[in-house]
């Protein structure tokens, strides 16, 4: 296509000059004053890459297998809610473009289609993101769905017991897109009282009191793969592995709940350390490069999930944005293995990236 955007940071201004500015702040923000989401971008920048020469990279090969599913690289579909503020197919062209693309897409719970509806749009690998609710039973009415309609895995959101305090749309009076998923399991309306109804909404739903040992009742209630999702310290993480998940999601929510909270490629390698293999790691949160994906792998991420990006190229471009923008990132990431000197995923290692860390190191 013509003019069409050469990095994911062309589909984003696409994205801002087409939405209206209440949708494009809802999705572009963060919480307060926005460091973190400042910082989980600008953390990777501060990472050096330390490439190999004379390394045989006459071909590469991105693939890989997260828990025993096959992948064309380790970039995966994060769960992101509300896709038709940014294109009327919303996470059906999400789920369409993840499946061409040959990788894993987390449909988030508040999608603006539903479960049944994403799974009908082709045969592919997809995980489901929770919430768990006060009404536990609505919670596992949705698992309940999400395997019955072929969905592999589940990933647990946990750092969500209130929603955090996104300033742009308590201005914008933000109005949630409703949730499909819910409708004839609980009331949808909430009263905003002058600010967001996406706050009021989760302050009348969500469960403050959920806990480690609910994770146990969790895994009573389906025999799926559980993946935690918003650790950023070894200590949770040693906890999420005495607790049973199959995996841990290095995420602070896209830098919209605390705010000052560490960029998630900042703590990557402690959690990773803390684990020591028990369980993969994923990182999300920051990704706008292949060069990105690249560091999170060589500091012991199994996968990255991108979230924004996919919704920018979404709203821009539908499918097909979706669809480029994953592909973008992959070519990018094929071509600094290419000149880092690593043929494959399993020759990034350590060795090939720099941080403030090793800085530290040296200097002592």
């Amino acid at each position: 296509m013509e003019n069409d955007p050469v990095n994911v940071s062309e589909f984003q201004e696409l994205a801002r000059q087409a939405l209206p500015k209440m949708n494009y702040d809802y999705i572009s923000g963060g919480a307060e004053d926005q460091f973190t989401l400042k910082e989980n971008i600008e953390a990777f920048q501060r990472i050096m890459l330390r490439p190999r020469v004379l390394v045989d990279v006459s071909k590469i090969d991105m693939s890989m297998t997260l828990l025993g599913y096959n992948m064309s690289s380790p970039i995966m579909v994060a769960p992101t809610g509300g896709q038709m503020l940014a294109h009327p197919e919303g996470e059906l062209a999400t789920a369409k473009a993840a499946a061409a693309c040959n990788t894993i897409m987390v449909l988030s719970f508040a999608s603006s289609y539903t479960i049944e509806e994403v799974a009908s749009t082709c045969n592919a690998v997809r995980f489901f993101q929770l919430y768990v609710f006060k009404r536990r039973d609505i919670s596992a009415k949705l698992i309940q769905k999400a395997e019955s309609n072929g969905f592999r895995a589940i990933v647990l959101t946990v750092d969500t017991p209130r929603l955090g305090r996104r300033e742009a749309d308590i201005k914008n009076k933000m109005i949630a897109p409703r949730i499909k998923n819910l409708e004839g399991l609980l009331s949808l309306d909430a009263d905003a009282k002058g600010g967001s109804n996406l706050e009021a909404f989760a302050s009348a739903t969500l469960d403050p009191s959920l806990s480690w040992k609910d994770i146990g009742w969790l895994k009573s209630i389906t025999n799926l793969p559980i993946l935690v999702k918003g650790i950023l310290t070894a200590e949770d993480a040693m906890k999420a592995v005495e607790a049973g998940v199959s995996g841990i999601v290095v995420s602070n929510h896209g830098a919209r709940q605390l705010d000052y909270a560490p960029a998630t490629i900042s703590v990557l390698e402690e959690v990773v350390q803390a684990v020591s293999g028990a369980v993969p790691v994923v990182l999300d949160g920051g990704i706008r490069r292949g060069t990105d994906v690249f560091k999170a792998l060589a500091l012991g991420a199994k996968a990255v999930m991108i979230g924004r990006p996919v919704v920018y190229g979404l709203v821009a471009k539908g499918e097909y944005g979706v669809r480029r923008v994953i592909e973008m990132l992959q070519n990018e990431l094929e071509l600094t293995m290419a000149l880092a000197g690593s043929p494959s995923i399993k020759d990034i290692t350590r060795n090939h990236v720099w941080t403030k860390h090793d800085r530290r190191r040296s200097l002592m």
